[in-house]
């Protein structure tokens, strides 16, 4: 077993503090143009990842990780060994200690992956297209995904999970012009309805991508997220919660306190889950082999807990924390009116959408929105939009209703008031 031969050279090496992960991916891909099958495989690739500890003088740590091939000699693994643990040496790092408290025996079924790229399959055909609009291609990848962890501490565990990605293709045509739009949904498993759905929604903003004309030049509008782009706004949150920004001063949220000064917008409440349905990192037991624990990290706009590694986290005087890759967002209080009331711009395209975790700067260059005012709706593409979280917080609003996008659960409408629209006209 190659823990064991690992082990027996880290003995020989006096190494005593390690962390090892022994990583299995069995995986099923298949590529398809329109509806015809062209290439697939499957495989099986395993890999063991070392992450090797040594204390230096002064009280510091330093670590290294590297990965070793399952094939590797003796020979090949001792001077991996020897490399991973020199480069420990070369980092220093205030002392923090690994994880100690054993964790349960987890029973996983293993994944059908077999069964997830059928209901791939079927919820794809189910998408309707036309003569104008249709599928150009699509590339399935169904992965199981087995791991299994031992520390220097005697922390063992195992997970199985799935892992699933879906790239697609869609094109628009009309008047001799066309244009191509790229989609990339991860999940668990399969929600046929709601890739069916999604697609869908792709298919009906290339239709529309051909009828938009320049956007004005607004200046200031309220602006409307309705789409995967939203993540990047409510990531913001989860980020400012992080032992990493919070120990490198990065994030001045403070447990305890508000986040922002609230004024008529709704309290933010972010939780975090150790299993979330249908995300492709559901699991309890993080990558350094502590219990998930499940906290409220922002509840009714009041920061209330923070999450990271035991690194960060112990430098915070954080004990009991963990990893987290699942998020829920609570839904507000804003109804269909209230979000779509007055003059606002949805946008539901953009060729890039960012927020910046430790600035709170958010842009994005528009590629599709719909402008409503006057009692009508222009389609339109182009400029950018931009603003910051700090300024927006205190007054943003969000529907009750919410959606899944693989690790995140948010709101399904946000509105972020006074926004600067950059247009082109």
């Amino acid at each position: 077993m190659m823990f064991e031969r690992i082990k027996n050279q880290l003995r020989a090496l006096g190494c005593d503090t390690y962390e090892l992960t022994e990583k299995t991916v069995t995986a099923w891909e298949f590529y398809f143009i329109r509806h015809r099958l062209d290439q697939n495989r499957s495989s099986r690739v395993k890999t063991f990842e070392v992450k090797l500890y040594r204390p230096l003088e002064g009280g510091m740590l330093g670590s290294a990780s590297g990965v070793i091939s399952p094939t590797a000699s003796d020979a090949e693994v001792e001077t991996a060994l020897k490399n991973i643990f020199y480069q420990a040496s070369l980092v220093k790092n205030p002392t923090y200690t690994l994880t100690d408290h054993e964790v349960p025996l987890y029973k996983f079924r293993p994944v059908d992956v077999e069964a997830i790229a059928e209901q791939f399959l079927r919820a794809m055909q189910a998408v309707p297209e036309t003569e104008t609009e249709r599928i150009n291609s699509y590339e399935i990848f169904v992965r199981e995904i087995q791991k299994s962890f031992e520390n220097s501490c005697g922390v063992r565990y195992s997970v199985v999970y799935p892992s699933s990605m879906i790239e697609v293709v869609v094109n628009a045509k009309k008047d001799g012009h066309e244009i191509e739009l790229y989609r990339n949904f991860t999940s668990g498993v399969c929600d046929p309805e709601k890739l069916t759905r999604d697609v869908t929604a792709a298919l009906r903003y290339g239709k529309d991508r051909l009828l938009a004309q320049p956007t004005p030049k607004l200046s200031k509008a309220d602006v409307v997220f309705s789409t995967a782009d939203a993540v990047s706004i409510y990531e913001y949150f989860g980020a400012r919660m992080s032992a990493g920004l919070l120990y490198r001063k990065l994030s001045d949220w403070t447990v305890g306190q508000p986040i922002a000064s609230y004024s008529t917008g709704d309290r933010i409440t972010v939780f975090a889950a150790a299993n979330l349905d249908n995300s492709s990192h559901s699991f309890p037991i993080d990558e350094e082999g502590a219990l998930i624990r499940e906290r409220y990290l922002i509840r009714d706009g009041v920061a209330e807990n923070t999450w990271g590694s035991r690194q960060m986290s112990q430098y915070l005087g954080v004990s009991d924390s963990s990893l987290v890759h699942n998020f829920v967002v609570s839904g507000g209080t804003a109804d269909a009116e209230t979000l779509h009331a007055g003059e606002y711009l949805e946008l539901v395209e953009f060729s890039d959408f960012q927020v910046d975790p430790v600035g709170g700067d958010l842009l994005g260059e528009i590629r599709l929105g719909y402008w409503h005012h006057d009692g009508k709706v222009d389609i339109i593409t182009g400029g950018s939009v931009s603003g910051t979280m700090q300024d927006a917080i205190p007054s943003m609003r969000f529907s009750k209703e919410t959606e899944q996008y693989d690790t995140v659960v948010i709101p399904k409408e946000t509105r972020l008031y006074g926004l600067t629209i950059t247009g082109i006209v």
